[in-house]
């Protein structure tokens, strides 16, 4: 019988604050927001998948760094401790960094291939073609949208390429939803039938909050793309979650994120007595 996730762990591993409107196209820029840096920790047969990994540390606690890789005042990364995010997450539910066999990353975003790093040289990274392609082009463009070069560009990184759909592991499927950044992806995440079977569908930035999914609001923030064209890749994901009968679980939301956490440390720690 094929294999799936058995356990799901979330972290946060950092905030960000920042305009409602990077979140929701057209939204008030005056409304700030908190939102949750995500990753999701995903036990399989060959050990620990990680999806996304945060903020480079080095980038906010260096003053020049800081000054070049977020020049906008509007926006303010937040780090949860004096450490690596990921090694204080993983500390804090007892897992060690070896456990992880393989990283998944939604897109190049700071807030999102910082911890790239920690998995230079040891593990394979999965990541769509488009995204990388788009974050090694030698002009300004990927910095000014929020891509940091140093993050990625590692000879050491061991880069697992998709062109569309794909699957990662056991359970665990890439999904592309191109429209916040050139390869952005979000992955389906279908659990094992020794603990309940079912799945979820997490969407990372294809939608930040609830509300993108619920009323079908664009992004606001797009890499030289109409808002507009974010909404088809939220509909696919609402009808993919639906059709499966998976909870769809936008990436940034900040009432969401915490109280799912808590679930899913209750459902696995009960499941795993």
């Amino acid at each position: 019988m094929r294999g799936g996730v058995r356990k799901i762990i979330l972290l946060t591993l950092g905030w960000e604050e920042l305009p409602k409107s990077i979140s929701v196209h057209g939204a008030d820029p005056s409304i700030r927001m908190r939102e949750p840096v995500p990753g999701v920790l995903l036990q399989t047969d060959g050990g620990y998948v990680l999806l996304d990994t945060g903020f480079n540390t080095a980038l906010i606690r260096d003053p020049a760094l800081y000054r070049r890789f977020f020049p906008s005042v509007e926006y303010r990364p937040v780090l949860p401790g004096p450490g690596e995010p990921i090694e204080e997450g993983l500390a804090s539910v007892g897992i060690d960094i070896d456990e992880i066999h393989a990283v998944g990353v939604s897109h190049l975003h700071h807030d999102h291939s910082g911890g790239l790093k920690l998995f230079a040289g040891r593990v394979p990274v999965h990541a769509q073609r488009k995204e990388l392609e788009y974050g090694m082009r030698n002009d300004s463009g990927p910095e000014e949208h929020a891509f940091a070069r140093v993050d990625y560009d590692d000879p050491r990184i061991d880069w697992k390429l998709a062109d569309g759909e794909a699957e990662i592991a056991p359970g665990i499927t890439a999904i592309p939803t191109y429209g916040h950044t050139p390869g952005h992806q979000s992955f389906m995440v279908e659990l094992d039938d020794s603990v309940g079977g079912g799945g979820f569908v997490f969407a990372f930035d294809a939608a930040d909050l609830t509300e993108n999914i619920e009323h079908e609001l664009a992004i606001g923030g797009v890499v030289d793309i109409d808002p507009a064209e974010t909404v088809e890749p939220i509909r696919r994901l609402k009808k993919l979650s639906s059709e499966r009968g998976f909870e769809l679980i936008p990436g940034h939301d900040p009432v969401v994120w915490p109280a799912l956490t808590e679930r899913f440390a209750r459902k696995f720690a009960e499941q795993m007595q």
